[in-house]
């Protein structure tokens, strides 16, 4: 069986059609390109995003997304978790991170999780749910290659781990029970 579609070529179905994994939003292009592509989560059923960004470091894209939310009638949901670039978080953080990203799920919500560029901390936090829901982290690390494999950015950023720190938080991750 075949994946869905990506909205976009930059993101990658971590659970198809429910969480998607990807870069910043917005657009670079201005609010009418950002619109355009609210619009393509949207339609692609996603009502839950979750920032790893901090506040500045990219446009604001919530006003825009939840106007465009109004017009299709759906209920959005927003999270921030600002995590530093190509840093790691805290296990307690991480934790609060991968809760909100179950309860969304439980809500049967879908997700569009994203950093900046969709790699390191988008990647370390998708590694570290892998290993949450049943992966070692060098299973979820070789999984979370296997996207990337098909992202056309993989010959600009030659992993979806920017750094070692990040590989070794995702390598290393586990929760007490």
């Amino acid at each position: 069986m075949s994946s869905p579609s990506l909205p976009f070529s930059t993101s990658y179905w971590v659970i198809p059609n429910r969480f998607l994994a990807g870069e910043y939003p917005g657009s670079f292009n201005g609010e009418e390109s950002t619109r355009k592509k609210m619009d393509v989560f949207l339609e692609a059923g996603l009502d839950t995003f979750i920032d790893l960004t901090y506040p500045g470091e990219r446009a604001p894209y919530k006003h825009i997304l939840l106007e465009q939310a109004r017009y299709y009638q759906k209920d959005v949901r927003v999270h921030h978790f600002p995590i530093e670039d190509f840093g790691v978080v805290t296990p307690e953080t991480m934790r609060a991170l991968l809760n909100t990203i179950d309860a969304a799920l439980a809500e049967g919500r879908n997700i569009y999780l994203h950093c900046w560029a969709g790699v390191g901390r988008t990647g370390t936090t998708v590694g570290c749910y892998l290993v949450r829901h049943g992966m070692t982290g060098d299973e979820a690390l070789a999984q979370l290659a296997r996207w990337w494999a098909t992202d056309p950015r993989r010959f600009t950023f030659k992993r979806t781990l920017e750094t070692d720190e990040q590989v070794q938080f995702v390598r290393g991750w586990h929760e007490l029970a």
